[in-house]
């Protein structure tokens, strides 16, 4: 069977009797702190590495229950949703959904969403970003992400929800990224234990995509 990278690529290395191996370097890490909070964008541009931006969707139209209501909006609200593929490169690095709720969204154009981005055109619009809940979940690449990524249907790949909220506590943009899991990584950082110390962490929530991919 053909890898799913490509030599030409520069991220495999094949050697005699050992077959085909990730190379060194071929991966980027975002580190995670408390109180700090750095884009992808920001990792792959340290590594040296350009990083391009094409939007492949872009439009308004209802919005799915579930991404309602992290946004916590009513059900079957209108938001803009857009869907992107970055690259390092000529190589796919993770395809990123986005919904921005409609009393925000007007002054981001297809070309905004392209560069400089979503996140960027709120914050230069007035809109701030005081505090970034993620989650972390390992998944499986669609049909219509594997084509975007250029890998087979169902290639693991990291999904990475984002929900960016305001000063006034309320939610202004909902992003989910679907990293190639060979690709990216995300390094967390945590300061101190409490004082309190449990034997073991407390439990987690599963986590369902909020997007209906097809």
């Amino acid at each position: 069977m053909e890898p799913v990278l490509r030599r030409t690529e520069g991220l495999l290395a094949s050697r005699k009797g050992a077959g085909w191996y990730v190379v060194s370097g071929a991966s980027f890490g975002q580190s995670l702190a408390l109180g700090s909070f750095q884009h992808a964008g920001s990792a792959v541009t340290e590594a040296g590495v350009p990083l391009a931006r094409t939007v492949v969707e872009y439009g308004y139209g209802a919005t799915p229950d579930s991404v309602a209501h992290l946004l916590a909006i009513p059900g079957n609200t209108e938001t803009l949703r857009v869907q992107a593929l970055r690259r390092t490169g000529t190589t796919p690095l993770d395809v990123v959904t986005e919904w921005v709720p409609l009393a925000l969204a007007a002054p981001i154009s297809r070309a905004d969403a392209e560069d400089p981005g979503i996140w960027e055109t709120l914050r230069r619009h007035g809109h701030w970003v005081a505090v970034v809940h993620q989650s972390i979940a390992a998944t499986a690449a669609s049909q219509r992400v594997a084509d975007l990524l250029e890998v087979p249907v169902s290639t693991p790949v990291l999904l990475v929800r984002r929900l960016a909220v305001g000063p006034d506590e309320k939610p202004i943009a909902l992003s989910e990224h679907r990293y190639l899991g060979h690709r990216f990584r995300l390094e967390v950082e945590f300061r101190g234990w409490p004082a309190t110390a449990v034997a073991e962490p407390p439990g987690v929530a599963p986590i369902t995509s909020t997007e209906q991919e097809g």
